[in-house]
C-alpha cells in the first residue's frame, strides 16, 4: 500500500463521496478560505500532483507543420484558447510520499462554466456529467479565473523550484493553467511555450513520460496505477480523484523503479507528447528551445470556424490564424461543422498505444 493510503487510513477501495476521501470541493463562496489553506500546507508538503478537467477537444490547425510535435502543440495551443477550464485538482505530499494528516490532502476548484454559452465537446461533457459534474452549480457557484489566477500567483505554488509538480500525460493541463495564469492566450512557439512553463513550475514530474522508463507498465492513468497496485480513491473522471491517483502513483513507481530517485537530469521538465525537451538551464546541444519549435506554423491558412456562441466567437479569432473547429456545441450554430475528413491523416492529441484510455477531455491519456 502507497504512503499516500496509509495515511488516510484506507484499505484500497474506491469511495464515491469527495469530502469522505479527503478531497475539499472549492467553489468561489469558500476559494479565498481554502487558498489559505494550502498557503500554510504547501510548505511542508511540496509534492504537488495535478489534473484538469476541461470540455474535450473541439478544433485543430490546419496548414503545414514541421514535424508531429509541432502539429501537436498547435493542436493543443488553438484547443486551450478557445475553451475553458472545467476543474483543477491538486493534491499535496510530503517528500516521502505522506498526505497531510489533517484529513484534507485533494482541493477540487470547480470554475464558472456556462453549457448555453461556452464551447465544448458533447461526448465529453456527457462523460463528465455521467461522471458527477454538475454543470448547473458551475454556472452559478463556479470560481471566476480570474479571481483564482491571483490568489494562485501569490500563494507559493507557483515560480518556485522548491514546488514540484506532478502531473500525467499534461501538456493540456499546463497549457491551461498558463492561459489561467496569464490571463493570455498560449505562445504560438512550442519553445517560448516551454519557457513560459519553467518560469512557473520550475520543477515538473509528468507520469507518463516516467512509464517510458519502466518495464512492463503502458497505458492511461488508471492502467499504470492498476499496475502499481495503486488503489482510486474518489470518483474517476473528476479532477481531485485523478490528482490524487497522479501522485499516489508517482511515489510508487519511484519506489519500484527509480529506486526513490529520480534523475532530474533525464526526467525533471518533460511533458509526454511535446517537444523533446524541457528547457531547463540548456538542453545537450546548448539549445535551449525544443527542436520542434515553431515561430509560425502555417501563416498562409485563414480561420474557419463551424459552430460557435455569441461568447466564444471572438475567442475563435484569437486561437491563432491556423484553426478550424471541428467538434464543438453551443446554443447558436452558425452552419454545419467542416469537414474534417480532407485532413484525415492528421493526428489526433494521443499517441498509438491503443491500450491507452480515452479521458473525458477526448485526450489519450
Amino acid at each position: 500500500m502507497s504512503p499516500a493510503a496509509v495515511s488516510l487510513g484506507l484499505n484500497g477501495g474506491a469511495m464515491s463521496g469527495n469530502e469522505d476521501c479527503g478531497i475539499r470541493e472549492v467553489w468561489s463562496h469558500n476559494l479565498e478560505e481554502e487558498f489559505k489553506s494550502i498557503c500554510e500546507l504547501v510548505t511542508r508538503y511540496p509534492f504537488v500532483a495535478m489534473d484538469t478537467e476541461f470540455p474535450g477537444v473541439v478544433a485543430r490547425p490546419i496548414g503545414e507543420f514541421k514535424s508531429t510535435a509541432d502539429y501537436q502543440y498547435q493542436l493543443l495551443r488553438c484547443n486551450v484558447d478557445l475553451l475553458k477550464i472545467i476543474q483543477l485538482g491538486l493534491t499535496f505530499l510530503n517528500e516521502e510520499g505522506y498526505l497531510p494528516e489533517t484529513g484534507v490532502s485533494t482541493w477540487q476548484f470547480n470554475f464558472k462554466f456556462n453549457l448555453t454559452e461556452d464551447m465544448y465537446a458533447e461526448d465529453s461533457v456527457d462523460l463528465l456529467q455521467n461522471s458527477g459534474i454538475q454543470f448547473e452549480r458551475h454556472e452559478t457557484q463556479g470560481i471566476d479565473r480570474l479571481a483564482f489566477a491571483e490568489m494562485m500567483l501569490s500563494s507559493g505554488l507557483v515560480l518556485l523550484p522548491g514546488v514540484k509538480w506532478l502531473s500525467f500525460h499534461s501538456g493540456y493541463d499546463f497549457g491551461y493553467l498558463l492561459n489561467l495564469l496569464t490571463n493570455q492566450n498560449l505562445p504560438v512557439s512550442e519553445g517560448d511555450f516551454f519557457e513560459l512553463l519553467k518560469m512557473y513550475f520550475p520543477a515538473v514530474y509528468d507520469v507518463k513520460y516516467l512509464v517510458k522508463s519502466c518495464k512492463n507498465l503502458r497505458g492511461g492513468l488508471q492502467e499504470v496505477a492498476n499496475g502499481l497496485e495503486v488503489h482510486r480513491i474518489g470518483p474517476q473522471h473528476q479532477a481531485g480523484s485523478d490528482a490524487l491517483l497522479t501522485g499516489q502513483t508517482f511515489f510508487k513507481m519511484k519506489e519500484m523503479f527509480f529506486e526513490d530517485d529520480i534523475d532530474d537530469s533525464k526526467y525533471c521538465g518533460h511533458l509526454y507528447g511535446l517537444g523533446t525537451n524541457f528547457v531547463g538551464s540548456s538542453n545537450s546541444n546548448g539549445s535551449s528551445n525544443s527542436s520542434s519549435s515553431s515561430a509560425s506554423s502555417s501563416a498562409n491558412t485563414t480561420t474557419t470556424t463551424s459552430t460557435t456562441t455569441a461568447s466564444s466567437s471572438s475567442s475563435s479569432s484569437n486561437a491563432g490564424s491556423n484553426t478550424v473547429v471541428v467538434n464543438s456545441t453551443s446554443s447558436i450554430s452558425s452552419g454545419p461543422a467542416e469537414s474534417s475528413e480532407a485532413n484525415a491523416t492528421e493526428q489526433q492529441p494521443s499517441n498509438t498505444d491503443s491500450t491507452e484510455e480515452t479521458t473525458s477531455n477526448g485526450v489519450t491519456s
